[in-house]
């Protein structure tokens, strides 16, 4: 019994050895990769920068392609060209390619390099690293405009580039990167009328897809967790904590639009959190009320932010792209709107 107990050790450790070797491979493969598609780009645009004529340009890229095409199969394609092309273009300093090169791969590059704004592809950059998405993941997210819905992109430029570069080089993470509004929850399946408990019931049973809409770094404590003040119980809807901002995350689950004594209700559950539940090292609670609309005046006034609060409108039903791109394009040029007045 005992041999057979080492027999399986060794199997283990030796599939793991094995698992380890491939992920170095992998990742210097990827990086090789991206290496010479950056300065097969960069080749390519010397040659026609330094011609200057468009047409010769794509005489070049139809030559090229044929001959690469006919010597090494398929792979180097116009359309493949033109990607390493555009690659070279938009990252100009090769410094950054090698950093980044060795953490994202040429799929996540080849989506984040048509993004067009720097500010709003460095984000991606920034949180697909931070975070470990897959491909599939940052398409996913680029298309439900994640950036557009973080607090981040109300704030003016110069803030924008100096959260992400403190999250670069430092590892310091400002909650305005994680924080969402809107929140999608369409994944619940809740149609037409439900309850705050029906709600409360569906995150608890697609919670692993409700911490990919809120972000990797959210792990699940508590559901209805009972504090209890002066011999008055009260409950807090959902209770996580943020291994980044290093806090706990109270989440209120409300069914109409918001109202100013939810405030006062997330203020009780923060004070008590910590004063009886925060450790020595943490940061202080967050909370979070997620409602069913809101209006902008209402939580200025309430100054939320002073309170370490948040709110954030939920949707169970996705709204067309159109109309969810004019109505977080328009929230963006709000906030700045009222930054350059003040």
């Amino acid at each position: 019994m005992k041999e057979k107990i080492k027999s399986d050790e060794l199997v283990l450790s030796v599939k793991q050895l094995i698992q380890e070797s491939r992920s170095r491979v992998a990742v210097a493969v990827n990086a090789e990769i991206t290496t010479l598609y950056y300065e097969i780009g960069k080749r390519i645009n010397d040659e026609v920068l330094r011609h200057d004529r468009a047409e010769y340009g794509k005489q070049v890229i139809t030559q090229l392609s044929a001959n690469l095409s006919l010597e090494y199969g398929n792979g180097w394609s116009e359309k493949q060209l033109r990607h390493c092309m555009h690659f070279a273009n938009v990252f100009p300093d090769s410094s950054i390619v090698s950093a980044l090169r060795r953490q994202l791969s040429w799929t996540h590059l080849k989506l984040l390099i048509y993004i067009e704004n720097d500010l709003k592809r460095d984000f991606y950059i920034e949180i697909c690293r931070l975070e470990n998405w897959s491909s599939r993941q940052l398409q996913e997210r680029i298309k439900s405009m994640l950036f557009e819905r973080t607090a981040i992109s109300k704030k003016p430029e110069e803030t924008i580039i100096n959260d992400l570069n403190l999250l670069k080089t430092k590892q310091k993470l400002n909650p305005d990167l994680v924080f969402r509004d809107p929140y999608f929850l369409d994944f619940l399946g809740l149609k037409d009328a439900y309850s705050e408990k029906d709600l409360e019931t569906s995150i608890i049973v697609e919670l692993q897809k409700f911490i990919t809409e809120m972000g990797s770094d959210f792990a699940f404590l508590a559901r209805q967790k009972r504090i209890t003040v002066d011999n008055s119980d009260y409950f807090i809807d959902l209770l996580f904590y943020h291994r980044r901002l290093k806090c706990l995350v109270a989440i209120d689950l409300k069914m109409g639009a918001f109202e100013s004594a939810f405030k006062g209700q997330m203020e009780l559950y923060l004070r008590f959190l910590e004063k009886y539940e925060q450790v020595e090292g943490e940061n202080a609670p967050i909370g979070l009320i997620l409602c069913t609309g809101k209006t902008e005046e209402h939580v200025e006034l309430m100054q939320l932010d002073k309170s370490n609060i948040r709110v954030a409108d939920y949707l169970t039903e996705l709204p067309s792209q159109a109309l969810l791109q004019d109505k977080l394009h328009r929230a963006v040029e709000i906030a700045k709107q009222k930054l350059t007045a003040t």
